[in-house]
């Protein structure tokens, strides 16, 4: 992989399609074998999928999630547990995001 560049990630679909794709997979993976599978079904279809990777600099990562990711829910959940679990996914797909553009090991 070619050394990360900020300026690049304003295009990232242009220039690292590929990267956001493997660290969203991992994440995925690594939810899926952990936690319910159609909760994690479910949040990855009906919200992550609208959600916005951005690069805040020094290494760090954030992701915009659409307004009202409970609600575009398409399974029953408890919002608690909902909300519970997406922060941790999340949080996963942060640190997938430093991993697959070198910033942690």
């Amino acid at each position: 992989m070619a050394e990360f560049d900020p300026e690049k990630f304003e295009e990232k679909y242009v220039h690292y399609f590929n990267e956001l794709q493997r660290a969203y997979k991992q994440a995925f993976e690594y939810m899926n074998e952990r936690y319910d599978s159609e909760l994690i079904h479910g949040i990855d279809q009906f919200v992550l999928n609208e959600s916005e990777p951005r690069y805040e600099g020094d290494g760090e990562f954030s992701i915009d999630l659409p307004d009202d990711p409970y609600e575009r829910m398409g399974i029953a959940v408890d919002r608690d547990r909902f909300e519970e679990v997406l922060d941790t996914y999340v949080d996963r797909l942060e640190r997938e995001h430093r991993r697959v553009f070198g910033f942690e090991g």
